[in-house]
């Protein structure tokens, strides 16, 4: 049989004759009312894409190596999260993130018996310790483990309103670390923006803004960067916002002569989990992790369906990984490593987004950067008010989260079953500026309905 190209045998339809198509059984309807709507972003987004308007030309913005499983474990106790690591590696995860209390906790102890070929190990450490990092460093150095340390101490401040100490002794210990660390010590956690509510410009923007921090604050950044990002329900969005974020971390670490990549976990967000009906928070997790991982991300955590009212466990803990076994081994999504390539739609919007947040980004610059802008309170102000339309959408039944705001099951129960409490907490205390708070959108319904519940 010869090996024709079928497509040769159909004459090209350009982007005109589409057009004049589409407005032909719109019937005399408008084109851009009726097809044409915008994103929050401010972004037109159009019914069709067609190679004759699109001429972009974008650098590889994929990692080179496929997503990795990633389990996350907050150590309690040493043993039982040594013992569980070492469970979850053995049924599909690839990677895991220790969250840990103190800097008391041996790493030796921790790390007892764990495979260390061909798998990452991150440290999220909620504190700022010298030694501490130093001791990990020297653990991963001795046995040639691969280990990412994630200290954020802006991330810190973002979260709790203050710093871990002050700005000038954390970026004073956060250079001793850069100067004596050979692993990847520095995390830029911007999920945290997501989660509050900003759209993906902003999201984009700020993250560039703290990794700008960063490098100028501490010049001798010899190691890979990690960004943690929280992904939302828009799926091409989503997927053309990771991209964007890989190349204008790229394009702003080139100017610091910072020639490494920067690493991405992913995780889906928070913001539109639901307390009922929370089965349908697997739906709403598998389609935000094909996002990431379509998206370019290094490694995916996932959350589990009940991470929002349940402690962990290992029920929710196996659901949430078999959802990325299924994607990975099952729909091969890691077969081929720049699948979103070559896509018109995704390509415009990574395109738009990045300008976007670049002009965003030049603007927080010229007024002082990311940590004066939190102190004067702009970022929280510019969030809140993206949070605040978003909710409005939600509210009005425009924004839909299926089994709360929209054919909700009037029996559904679920004031028995909170092990942990589902909503925003906030306790009056001195902060050095305002923290952002990370809010779901069915808070205020599901409390309503709770306080129904017999």
């Amino acid at each position: 049989m010869a090996n024709n190209n079928l497509f040769s045998d159909f004459e090209a339809v350009s982007s005109k004759q589409w057009k004049q198509q589409i407005q032909y059984e719109l019937k005399g309807a408008d084109y851009n009312e009726t097809l044409v709507w915008e994103s929050p972003e401010g972004i037109k987004v159009k019914p069709f894409y067609h190679n004759d308007e699109t001429a972009i030309n974008l650098d590889a913005i994929v990692p080179t190596k496929p997503f990795a499983i990633v389990q996350n474990i907050f150590v309690h106790d040493v043993k039982k999260s040594n013992a569980r690591a070492l469970e979850t590696l053995q049924r599909g995860a690839e990677s895991v993130r220790f969250t840990l209390e103190n800097d008391t906790v041996s790493i030796e102890e921790l790390m007892q018996n764990l495979p260390l070929e061909n798998v990452n190990y991150y440290f999220n450490l909620p504190f700022l310790s010298v030694e501490f990092t130093n001791n990990i460093n020297d653990f991963a150095s001795k046995n040639k483990a691969n280990i990412f340390i994630q200290n954020d101490p802006i991330g810190q401040l973002v979260k709790d309103g203050n710093w871990f100490e002050n700005l000038e002794k954390d970026i004073e210990k956060l250079n001793t670390i850069a100067s004596k660390t050979t692993v990847p010590f520095l995390t830029i956690s911007s999920g945290i923006y997501q989660n509050a509510g900003a759209n993906i410009v902003q999201q984009l923007a700020y993250t560039l803004a703290q990794a700008n921090e960063y490098f100028n604050r501490i010049p001798a950044i010899n190691q890979p960067i990690t960004i943690e990002v929280a992904v939302g329900t828009n799926y091409f969005f989503e997927i053309a916002k990771l991209r964007a974020l890989r190349l204008l971390f790229n394009t702003l670490a080139s100017e610091y002569n910072h020639n490494l990549d920067c690493h991405i976990i992913a995780t889906p967000t928070k913001r539109n989990k639901t307390l009922y009906d929370y089965n349908v928070n697997m739906l709403r997790t598998t389609t935000e992790c094909m996002s990431a991982i379509l998206g370019g991300a290094d490694a995916v955590a996932n959350l589990a369906y009940d991470a929002i009212y349940h402690k962990d466990n290992e029920f929710g803990d196996r659901i949430s990984r078999n959802q990325l076994l299924v994607l990975k081994h099952e729909s091969y999504f890691d077969k081929v490593n720049n699948p979103a390539d070559g896509a018109y739609y995704i390509e415009t919007l990574t395109e738009q987004l990045a300008e976007k947040a670049l002009e965003l980004f030049k603007d927080i610059e010229k007024n002082g950067g990311l940590i004066s802008q939190l102190i004067d309170g702009t970022i929280q102000r510019k969030i809140n008010e993206s949070a605040q339309k978003e909710q409005e959408l939600f509210d009005s039944g425009k924004e839909v989260l299926l089994g709360t705001n929209k054919y909700p099951n009037k029996n559904d129960q679920m004031k028995n079953d909170l092990e942990l409490y589902p909503f925003v907490k906030q306790n009056a205390r001195k902060t050095l500026i305002t923290p952002i708070i990370e809010k779901r959108l069915a808070e205020k319904l599901e409390q309503e309905r709770l306080s129904q519940e017999q």
